[in-house]
């Protein structure tokens, strides 16, 4: 059977070309009733738009670029880039958009990323998930005139439109936990104090224990990475100051300090008690349980695509700032009792 054409669609719908032309491109100078009387032959017929000639015409590629700049060996060990990427596929395919994701095997990779997607017609804007501070990726991309909206609070590009969850309130609300169930000496594990969420969390740690009347003690702190090994070297540098309780900005770094502590010979939550930060489902299944800080991460993926279509939609200005409650979900590793204790919102 021979494929329809824009003029085999016109003579059936007794319109001209130009008109079947500006209804499949979404053009706004056609009445609705014309609009209607098209879309009914497309339908009956199955006619499929050229979506090379639709791209052509709205100078749109329909396509949106998903950029992590993590290694490729870290991006697929840890649970939080999958649930994200979940959540801006759906609703990429909900808005008819195609995903790319754009990914990094070394420094030069992630270099070589702005000549590629700048080429005219290749993405329509890029998601970019939050990097280090010294990340010249931000200022690049806000120089080169590609809309792009964040995922997480960027440092240095203070115009940037960004999604992001209130990592204060968070992990405020983890720590006023622990000092409600008596704990003291409470230690930290924070993320890379080189991107927001690492310095959010810690900022959230301190206001709690100043508003507990608790000094912060630089022996309990200590630098992790988002990994479970940041996690393990970090609870092994903290048990020797003898903490009661442990804040760990991630679960899966929540996860390497549990493997620490259960060498040492202590019990979790009967010697030291363990907090994370995502609430991944892996944390429900850890041993014990952990009590952690949720946030929406597959939520967040899909308002990254709306805001970005927003900014396609409407331009750049003013940045758009959107920022997620938490919730404190309480299991057993804090040694609290679940059914007793309500999840506290932030």
């Amino acid at each position: 059977m021979q494929s329809l054409t824009l003029e085999d669609i016109a003579q059936l719908a007794g319109v001209s070309r130009s008109t079947v032309s500006r209804v499949v491109n979404d053009h706004p100078n056609v009445s609705q009733r014309v609009r209607q009387q098209v879309w009914e032959i497309i339908q009956q017929t199955g006619y499929q738009p050229n979506l090379a000639a639709r791209s052509l015409a709205s100078q749109r590629s329909n396509i949106i670029g998903l950029v992590i700049p993590r290694s490729v060996s870290n991006l697929f060990i840890d649970p939080y880039f999958p649930r994200l990427t979940q959540g801006v596929a759906q609703a990429c395919n909900e808005s008819n958009y195609t995903l790319s994701l754009f990914l990094f095997h070394t420094e030069q990779d992630e270099r070589n990323l702005l000549p590629r997607i700048s080429r005219p017609g290749l993405v329509d804007g890029i998601v970019l998930q939050s990097t280090n501070a010294d990340d010249g990726l931000f200022l690049q991309l806000s120089q080169s005139g590609i809309p792009f909206v964040v995922a997480g609070r960027p440092m240095r590009v203070l115009d940037a439109s960004y999604v992001d969850v209130d990592n204060i309130a968070g992990a405020y609300s983890a720590v006023r936990h622990l000092v409600h169930l008596g704990c003291r000496r409470i230690g930290t594990i924070t993320g890379p104090l080189t991107t927001t969420a690492g310095l959010d969390r810690l900022e959230g740690f301190k206001r709690a224990l100043s508003e507990s009347n608790l000094d912060f003690d630089e022996q309990l702190c200590t630098e992790g990475d988002f990994t479970e090994g940041g996690g393990y070297y970090g609870a092994q540098r903290l048990l020797p100051h003898k903490p009661e309780a442990l804040f760990v900005a991630s679960d899966i770094m929540a996860l390497g300090a549990l493997r620490a502590i259960h060498e040492t010979g202590l019990a979790v939550p009967g010697d030291i008690v363990v907090v994370g930060f995502d609430d991944l489902p892996i944390a429900d299944r850890a041993n014990p349980p952990l009590t952690t800080v949720r946030q929406p991460i597959r939520i967040l993926g899909i308002k990254l695509v709306e805001t970005l279509l927003d900014i396609l939609e409407k331009g750049p200005e003013p940045p758009r700032r959107v920022i997620f409650g938490t919730e404190l979900v309480i299991r057993e590793s804090c040694g609290a009792n679940r059914s007793a204790t309500q999840m506290a919102r932030s």
